[in-house]
């Protein structure tokens, strides 16, 4: 059994949101990450998991929080409005508040409250060490197996049906290399003229054709980005399950380990 290895690994949370955001506000907070899950907020789940992995030092936390996870928060960073700018702002919140030499980091979303401790170590043990960038996906039938009738999003792959992870690692000395091409292929994602010249029309053929492998799709990502990219396939549907609207809720709600509930925390 691997041993914990604690202080490896600093973590950026992404708990912002539009401010208008309707599923949010039917739920009477002001973004998705503080619905109650189990009478708690989603992100205490995911806090939690963190804390508990044993290989998180430290926890940035990047959006409006409740007061019972403040003191599971190092650095409480605000809302920067998109992702990759939240993204940012979190990894330079670590950064100056001192990231040891060779620590990498964990940026996880907010929105996955039935991702474990178990999940989390096991996912940062597995990430090979070379790759500037991680990214953990999951096979469709680990998915369906462990959540009958969730819903995902999938792309076809030769060796399988694959869905994204909501986290995702990464070298935060590398950061500046990738983000912004990282940018401009998001920016790109509904031109598909655009995104095709980005990706490369032989990829796309092939991943339309299912003849595209894992290691041609980590090549290619590598050449755009412009740094050693690596998918993590992991088996824990938790991990790739966000909660995006009610049906996602019950899910959760549904799923949720015993005893991990409790009365509502006041917003």
């Amino acid at each position: 059994m691997t041993q914990p290895r604690a202080g490896q690994w600093s973590a950026v949370v992404l708990g912002g949101g539009d401010p208008g955001d309707p599923f949010a506000a039917a739920h009477g907070v002001p973004v998705k990450a503080l619905i109650p899950v189990g009478g708690e907020p989603m992100a205490l789940h995911v806090l939690r998991a963190l804390r508990a992995s044993g290989r998180v030092s430290r926890v940035a936390y990047v959006g409006p929080t409740l007061p019972a996870m403040d003191p599971l928060i190092d650095e409480r960073v605000t809302d920067h409005g998109t992702l990759l700018s939240n993204l940012e702002a979190g990894v330079e919140a670590l950064a100056a508040s001192g990231l040891p030499g060779g620590e990498r980091v964990l940026v996880v979303t907010a929105d996955i409250p039935l991702v474990t401790p178990g999940h989390l170590a096991e996912v940062l043990d597995a990430a090979p060490p070379e790759a500037a960038l991680v990214y953990p996906v999951v096979r469709r039938e680990d998915c369906e197996r462990a959540f009958p009738g969730v819903k995902r999003t999938y792309a076809r792959l030769r060796e399988g049906t694959f869905t994204g992870g909501n986290v995702f690692l990464l070298d935060p000395r590398l950061i500046g290399q990738f983000l912004p091409r990282l940018r401009e292929v998001l920016a790109a994602r509904k031109a598909p003229l655009k995104l095709a010249g980005l990706i490369g029309p032989g990829i796309l053929l092939r991943l339309v054709t299912r003849r595209l492998t894992v290691a041609e799709l980590e090549a290619r990502v590598s050449a755009i980005l412009g740094v050693p990219a690596r998918a993590l396939i992991t088996p824990h549907a938790a991990i790739g399950t966000d909660v995006d609207k009610d049906a996602d809720l019950r899910l959760a709600e549904a799923h949720l380990p015993p005893g991990v509930s409790g009365s509502k925390i006041p917003v």
